[in-house]
């Protein structure tokens, strides 16, 4: 037996879902899959250069709770090292990172949600659950619409704010968002907390920069060799980073919309509607479009991944959130073609319903690994500034 052969198994001693033997005892059994995961792949190192998991793997010889939540959401789910690993099912180590590690995340956002009873959230926010909940409020606006007869009208020249006033729309979108923050902020700092680097200071500046130009390019999603992911199986391709960035900058580009709007509304003092050449509305068309492509493209990988790329459990909660984030690009776009004619009031109580909807789910939902996965990669950049920590005894 070669030495990396007697690494493995003793790594692997208890077999697939089982527990290190020493040090652990806290964990959790998705936690202790982990460990058990990363110690093999501690002894192996093919994977060593595929993404940041696995050199930051390397400072540590045992993983506790903090670092297993922070190694877990610095994983991108890229699948790479799935197919490259000799141990991957059916191997009897059946070593399957990509799956351990979203175990973990998911645990991850529940156990830091904000309040703690909504953290079970997370396990039922699914498709017909996102899907309910925007027609639900859609429904709702439309009856309180027929009820004072503005259900069909005449056509209002865009004027969204004759429909619904802008404070009663500043007092809901605004109260909602606020709670967005605070619950993602409050979740975030948990986590922060729990698995922030010690060790000498570092240039946070340079750390805070890197950390950045990572997650705004996904540069983890290359596979750690360019030649991108996989998905169904071990061809890779480039249409996951891609897909991402469409549904990234999608979004980003309608969060500019609303705010160079407000910027209009409350500082020039220039009412709506915009013309559709204005930048508000040239915004937001553009991003409307990435939010049409990208969630698409995303909910079409997603229903072709190959079973251990990830944790079939939570694809529910991936499909509700990309459901919803489509719905809004749709009825959006759909609200400004439709903006100048008598079915305005019908179509913006959809989209507000919509928008509304994926609100409400954004702390609770698959948007949440944006925000750790942010964290673990400034925890990354900080850490790989450091020296490391480990030192191998000899006897």
């Amino acid at each position: 037996m070669t030495t990396l052969d007697a690494l493995t198994r003793e790594a692997a001693h208890l077999g697939a879902g089982g527990r290190p033997s020493e040090g652990v005892a806290a964990l959790s059994d998705h936690e202790a899959e982990v460990a058990r995961v990363l110690q093999i792949c501690n002894a192996c190192r093919y994977c060593e250069g595929f993404c940041a998991v696995f050199p930051a793997m390397t400072r540590r010889l045992e993983f506790g709770a903090s670092d297993i939540h922070y190694l877990a959401n610095l994983c991108h789910n890229c699948g790479a090292c799935l197919h490259a690993c000799q141990y991957a099912p059916p191997h009897d180590f059946a070593v399957a990172v990509p799956q351990a590690m979203a175990r973990v995340r998911g645990d991850t956002y529940a156990d830091h949600a904000f309040p703690a009873v909504l953290g079970a959230l997370y396990r039922r926010n699914g498709l017909t659950v996102a899907l309910a909940l925007a027609a639900g409020l859609s429904f709702f606006l439309l009856l309180g619409l027929a009820s004072t007869g503005s259900l069909w009208h005449e056509p209002l020249a865009g004027n969204f704010y004759a429909v619904f006033p802008h404070n009663l729309l500043v007092a809901l979108f605004g109260g909602v968002s606020g709670w967005v923050l605070l619950a993602l902020g409050v979740g975030a700092a948990r986590f922060w907390r729990s698995v922030q680097p010690g060790g000498p200071a570092v240039p946070m500046g340079e750390a805070l920069a890197e950390a950045g130009h990572d997650a705004l390019r996904l540069k983890y999603l290359d596979g750690g060799h360019g030649d991108g992911c996989n998905n169904e199986d071990d061809r890779f391709t480039h249409a996951r980073r891609h897909l991402h960035h469409a549904t990234f900058y999608g979004f980003m580009l309608c969060f500019a919309s609303t705010s160079v709007a407000t910027l209009y509304h409350y500082v020039f003092g220039w009412q709506a509607p915009y013309a559709l050449t204005s930048l508000p509305v040239v915004l937001g068309t553009l991003g409307g479009l990435g939010l049409l492509v990208g969630p698409a493209g995303l909910l079409w990988l997603n229903l072709k991944r190959h079973p251990l790329q990830g944790d079939p459990a939570q694809r529910p909660m991936d499909r509700g959130f990309i459901g919803l984030l489509w719905m809004t690009a749709f009825t959006g776009l759909a609200l400004l073609a439709g903006r100048d004619t008598g079915a305005m009031a019908v179509l913006l109580a959809v989209h507000l319903g919509v928008v509304m909807a994926l609100f409400l789910t954004l702390p609770y939902g698959k948007f949440a690994h944006a925000v750790y996965r942010c964290a673990a990669l400034l925890k990354w950049s900080i850490e790989k500034r450091q020296p490391s920590n480990l030192s191998l005894g000899s006897d």
